[in-house]
């Protein structure tokens, strides 16, 4: 069986890339960052509307929907690769609950609605106060099928009404706090082995876009370390800096072949394992960059920091590395003795 990529996904990646570029380069990240810092409790703010119509538009958030449906009709591995992009991009947004939304709620799939989730389980809400519709895991106005009900119109004010802006470490993440869950389950319960098909879809999408945004940090790592020097020398000729940037690496490859086996097979187990190596990944891709790049990591105008920041907020969404460490552990086998009988005891 052939696990490369074929030409035609290839040419995907590289025209989503073509198209972030296009639309969400690092100017317009940059004044994003600006202009979305703090905390907001305004409908308006938050999401870029124009920039969710032109995803629409490319097909983003209804790539898995059948043509018949106005979809592309591609799969979850294609779905992988585009989010792959999106975290290199460090594009803002409740994208992974707006892709999982279309063909749920009208106008998510063309990009004109912006759809956020409420995963339970305390966590809170992002992007709340720009959402058009919110996902919730179960209630009693679940639909059919899916064991969601869909919060809109008056019970959507209604919900963000008794949300309570937080504070986020991500400048282009606004997060609420919110209480008006009566009736729904959430979708972050923590006596769930074996997750529901939402929740283990948006932790593989969350975890391809982990594993964009390690990408993307050990090419800046690896770029400075080609043009800073130090002592007379490129600092990439340093012993301590090759070898960062060579767990850069060991940490993203194995991350890349976790997560795209588990967009082909969809296994819960794998999706588990493709989280867990693709957060730590991320997490610990932006700490090394950032050392790399010395005191002008930890400034403001330098990106490493949204990286990890981005990073750390992803890693506590759909599913922890406590939840994904008790997704492996319930699929291990018991453990038998290596000898049995009398001789194995002397």
């Amino acid at each position: 069986m052939d696990f490369q990529l074929s030409d035609d996904q290839r040419a995907l990646r590289s025209g989503m890339r073509d198209l972030l570029g296009a639309v969400f380069d690092r100017d317009r990240m940059r004044a994003a960052v600006e202009r979305g810092g703090g905390v907001h409790r305004d409908r308006g703010g938050g999401v870029d509307r124009g920039l969710w119509r032109e995803l629409g538009a490319a097909g983003f958030f209804a790539l898995r929907l059948p043509e018949e449906a106005g979809g592309v009709g591609l799969g979850l591995p294609e779905a992988v690769l585009l989010f792959e992009e999106a975290g290199r991009a460090l594009l803002p947004g409740p994208l992974v609950a707006t892709h999982l939304a279309a063909g749920l709620v009208k106008g998510a799939a063309e990009g004109e609605a912006v759809v956020t989730v409420a995963e339970g389980g305390g966590r809170p809400v992002a992007d709340l106060g720009g959402a058009d519709a919110v996902l919730v895991g179960g209630g009693a106005g679940a639909v059919a099928g899916q064991g969601l009900e869909v919060l809109a119109g008056e019970e959507l004010e209604a919900f963000v009404a008794e949300a309570v802006p937080v504070r986020s470490m991500d400048p282009l993440t606004r997060l609420h706090r919110t209480t008006g869950l009566a009736g729904a389950t959430g979708l972050a319960g923590a006596s769930e082995a074996y997750p529901g098909a939402l929740r283990r879809e948006g932790a593989l999408l969350s975890a391809a876009e982990q594993l964009g945004s390690a990408a993307r940090t050990t090419e800046m790592a690896v770029q400075h370390a080609r043009s800073r020097e130090q002592f007379g020398s490129l600092i990439g000729s340093f012993q301590a800096v090759k070898h960062l940037c060579a767990d850069m690496l060991a940490r993203t490859e194995p991350a890349r072949s976790a997560v795209y086996a588990a967009a082909v097979t969809g296994d819960p187990v794998e999706i588990a394992a493709a989280k867990l190596l693709a957060d730590e990944a991320a997490v610990r891709n932006a700490r090394d960059c950032l050392q790399i790049h010395g005191g002008m990591g930890f400034t403001w105008e330098a990106d490493v920091h949204l990286h990890l920041k981005r990073a750390w907020l992803r890693a506590a969404r759909w599913l922890t590395a406590a939840e994904a460490e008790e997704v492996l552990a319930a699929d291990l086998d018991p453990v038998r003795p290596l000898y049995s009988g009398s001789a194995a005891l002397g």
